[in-house]
């Protein structure tokens, strides 16, 4: 008697962890992957010039919002630049791309050059994005944009 109650005790246990199991996996399957892409400037936005030259940046999107913005290695003088990073970088982290896009970010006072550089690299490289919307949307927007144009009226 006691090894049936054993054994039917194990038996449930086993069917509990496998129905969980069964459970745990479905909801992992539903869930979206997060899309996450790191957006390289320095081949982009080879022509901005800071104080000192270029400043090339890796801008970290996730899901469609700028999670991390890492300054590379360059030539800006190193006082002027961590001023510029102060300033500049935190206005866009927490940022969508589209509200960074639209965003007239203010610069470090001392350090115009490099702070201006380090917005148009920001800017060049969201315009990278892959979350700034597809061709089909982009099509669609110029397309309503030209019959509006043909749609006024003539005196």
């Amino acid at each position: 008697m006691k090894k049936t109650i054993i054994i039917a005790a194990i038996m449930l246990l086993v069917a509990g962890t496998t129905s969980l199991d069964a459970r745990t996996k479905k909801k992992a399957t539903t869930k979206k992957a997060a899309t996450s892409q790191v957006i390289y400037t320095g081949d982009i936005a080879n022509k901005v010039i800071g104080y000192n030259g270029t400043t090339p940046l890796n801008i970290t999107v996730k899901n469609g919002v700028i999670e991390d913005i890492e300054v590379l290695p360059n030539q800006e003088s190193p006082g002027y630049l961590k001023r510029a990073k102060e300033k500049v970088l935190p206005q866009y982290i927490g940022k969508t791309v589209a509200e960074a896009k639209k965003l007239k970010a203010d610069i470090a006072t001392g350090a115009t050059y490099t702070s201006e550089a380090i917005i148009k690299n920001i800017q060049m490289g969201l315009d990278q994005s892959k979350s700034t919307g597809s061709a089909k949307n982009k099509a669609a927007t110029k397309k309503k944009a030209t019959a509006k144009k043909g749609t006024k009226k003539r005196r």
